[in-house]
């Protein structure tokens, strides 16, 4: 018998806004090249995401460790524009002095 050996992509998708996500799942490509960084092996991303396939997660692990400066110019980008995004929130919301206001409003509530 003859292995017949069928070449496949890993299972990544762009959304819509850009990100890359695992499968059909909400998981980031940014989240699982994380917790590999953090010394985590596939099985403990499966345990910690377990909406991810196995298989899955060791072929996105290849696919990072195979395109690692492409994917790592991807993440530092996600991580620019995920600063940028929160800058602009705290433009436009000040953050000073939310949690004493909402303490407050709890307290007259009650």
């Amino acid at each position: 018998m003859t292995l017949v050996v069928t070449p496949q992509s890993p299972p990544l998708t762009t959304d819509a806004d850009g990100v890359v996500r695992i499968g059909g799942t909400r998981v980031t490509l940014e989240t699982v090249v994380g917790v590999f960084h953090d010394g985590a092996t596939a099985e403990e991303i499966v345990q910690q995401y377990p909406l991810l396939a196995l298989a899955d997660v060791y072929a996105v692990i290849g696919y990072y460790l195979k395109y690692r400066p492409d994917v790592d110019d991807y993440l530092r980008q996600e991580r620019q524009r995920s600063d940028q995004v929160r800058q602009e929130n705290e433009r436009q919301f000040d953050p000073t002095g939310v949690r004493e206001r909402l303490l407050a409003r709890r307290r007259t509530a009650a």
